[in-house]
């Protein structure tokens, strides 16, 4: 028996103050076959709907009439019983600054506004990956004892991965804040896999990388970094330091799985 989500079966909240735009989403997303459509035109509006008839999907807009489209994942985050609630930003904003809180707080996409039919199923099949999670399966490994490091100085960020993390059957994770708090846990125990995040105080991901790959003795764990960086330079010095795999904010839970088959086997 098949027990999970498909297109048709999500319900999704438009939040968006303009009606005209509602109605674009609404007519792209029947376009799809998605019918069970609600909309509203605040944040307010939004998590007092939320409390009666939770949706599989948000779809927000980045600037609402009391807040911004940020601030609404952030509150919605701040509840565990909404960790189940996709959340995608449809918005113009490219200031990186602007959505980095977004993605920090998982996000599972962001539309430009005007989105692509192209860019609304990728998200839409995204969503689906988030809310269908497969278990990982590894040759000659048990995926419930691998040991995993998950470093990043957001606990919402940290909160998000290992959640997918877990959904996908692994449960040994060990968190740090940051590169010298997880270089503490690396001097005193194994792991099998490192997932970090590149922008961190005290020591970023590109120095704690550099530091396993030339001065611990697990040189050879496989490293994914998981970031919202855009600076190609930044990039690049990243990857010479010896990073496996980088991973963008929001991540699509289905390549970090593919990503750690490939790496930890």
């Amino acid at each position: 028996m098949d027990n999970n989500l498909h297109l048709n079966d999500l319900n999704i909240l438009i939040v968006e103050p303009s009606h005209t735009q509602q109605r674009i989403i609404e007519r792209e997303l029947n376009s799809l076959g998605l019918v069970k459509i609600d909309t509203v035109e605040s944040a307010e509006s939004a998590l007092e709907f939320i409390k009666t008839c939770p949706p599989d999907l948000i779809l927000s807009a980045y600037y609402l009439t009391d807040t911004t489209g940020s601030e609404l994942l952030l509150t919605l985050r701040e509840d565990e019983s909404n960790d189940d609630i996709c959340f995608i930003l449809v918005s113009s904003v490219t200031n990186i600054k602007q959505l980095d809180a977004v993605r920090q707080a998982g996000v599972v996409a962001i539309l430009p506004k005007p989105f692509s039919a192209k860019d609304l199923v990728l998200a839409l099949k995204s969503t689906l990956n988030h809310l269908n999670p497969e278990e990982l399966t590894l040759d000659e490994t048990d995926i419930e004892s691998l040991k995993v490091l998950l470093v990043d100085d957001s606990p919402m960020a940290r909160k998000y991965i290992k959640r997918t993390l877990l959904s996908m059957g692994i449960e040994n994770i060990t968190e740090a804040e940051n590169g010298l708090q997880a270089v503490d846990f690396l001097n005193d125990s194994l792991f099998e896999l490192i997932v970090t995040d590149f922008n961190m105080p005290e020591m970023d991901g590109r120095e704690l990388s550099a530091f396993v790959r030339e001065q611990s003795n697990q040189s050879s764990i496989p490293i994914i970094m998981v970031t919202s960086e855009q600076d190609k330079g930044r990039l690049a010095a990243v990857e010479k330091a010896g990073v496996s795999a980088i991973c963008d904010k929001p991540f699509e839970p289905e390549n970090v799985r593919q990503l750690i088959a490939q790496l930890v086997t």
